[in-house]
């Protein structure tokens, strides 16, 4: 079993990726390979709404000259995925909704390639806006049918100069929390595979609120 988790941060070091560790370090103590993969500072742009993505139905986005088309396949090979973002104006980064907007689509339009998965989203904040972050992230997980893994406190940590979380104790252990929880759910999702048939996903006919 394998975790991928992506740093929203343009800190590479910095508060979200502290706590991300934190969940990493509880998902390999339990036997779990994990990679973290730092997003924050890439140049990635944000979905142009092309719609090449639905007519290729390759895996993959019609943009090539920066690095989603691998992040897609990481988080299709894995079997978890982790989403962490310190807090911008009361939302995630640039870095990190050009990320859930692409490789969103692509997932959804490639007949929800991360349905089953696990995923749990992870917020650094200073002060506030912490919850909306953690909604849109979360959002991202809901509609690729994946199985969103809670804690002990919502997932979030409190510190604003890089290293200030860790003297957050309870963010840490609500950061230790989620990555037995989800340690967990996929072993418990693994001996299901064997056990429990998969339930069949109706084809989805979109409509607008008129029709």
């Amino acid at each position: 079993m394998k975790v991928v988790a992506f740093n929203g941060s343009p800190r590479k070091e910095g508060n979200t990726a502290i706590l991300l560790n934190e969940v990493l370090s509880q998902l390999s103590s339990h036997g779990i390979e994990t990679e973290l993969i730092q997003l924050g500072g890439q140049i990635i742009r944000g979905c142009i709404a092309c719609g090449r993505c639905a007519e290729m139905k390759n895996q993959k986005c019609a943009i090539t000259n920066d690095p989603i088309n691998y992040y897609i396949q990481l988080c299709a090979e894995a079997d978890a995925v982790l989403l962490g973002s310190p807090t911008y104006f009361a939302d995630v980064t640039a870095e990190m909704k050009a990320f859930i907007d692409r490789v969103g689509m692509v997932g959804m339009v490639n007949g929800a390639m991360f349905k089953r998965k696990a995923g749990a989203a992870v917020v650094a904040v200073r002060r506030g806006g912490s919850v909306h972050v953690f909604d849109t992230i979360n959002h991202f997980f809901q509609i690729s049918q994946m199985y969103t893994v809670g804690s002990s406190y919502w997932n979030m940590g409190y510190g604003r100069n890089p290293g200030e979380v860790q003297q957050d104790e309870e963010g840490l252990q609500t950061m230790q929390n989620l990555g037995k929880n989800m340690a967990w759910l996929l072993k418990c999702i693994d001996v299901a595979r064997s056990q429990v048939p998969e339930p069949e996903t109706l084809m989805v006919k979109r409509t607008s609120f008129i029709r």
